[in-house]
């Protein structure tokens, strides 16, 4: 797998620890629906464990979605961040429906990526 793969993958897995820490703590269905989502993805192994790392570390989560964004404004635009909305949104219904915080982060994510591949050439 190529590096920008992996920094790509790295970053969906930070991304779905920040969702699933939106409304204050990651709940047992969303952990279920990630791994089911992902089972069939030639990466999910890299996403899961970018994912139990970043619950390990409880780092900022702001920090930690700017730290997304950059990873994906530096790779560009990838097919793959469509599959990641979906994905997010799955996660983010998994658990009593998506929550006012998930909803802001799936909007702004999206948001921020077309914003700023608008931009280039």
């Amino acid at each position: 797998m190529s590096g920008n793969k992996i920094a790509l993958y790295d970053a969906f897995g930070e991304l779905l620890y920040v969702l699933a820490k939106a409304d204050g703590e990651i709940q047992k269905e969303e952990v279920q629906e990630l791994e089911k989502i992902l089972k069939a993805h030639p990466w999910s192994k890299e996403i899961i464990w970018s994912f139990n790392y970043e619950a390990k570390k409880e780092n900022d989560l702001e920090e930690l979605y700017q730290k997304v964004l950059h990873a994906c404004f530096d790779l560009g635009p990838d097919p793959e961040y469509q599959f990641m909305v979906e994905v997010l949104e799955a996660v983010a219904e998994s658990s009593l429906g998506v929550v006012e915080e998930e909803r802001a982060l799936i909007d702004r994510f999206q948001k921020d990526l077309v914003e700023e591949f608008k931009k280039r050439p």
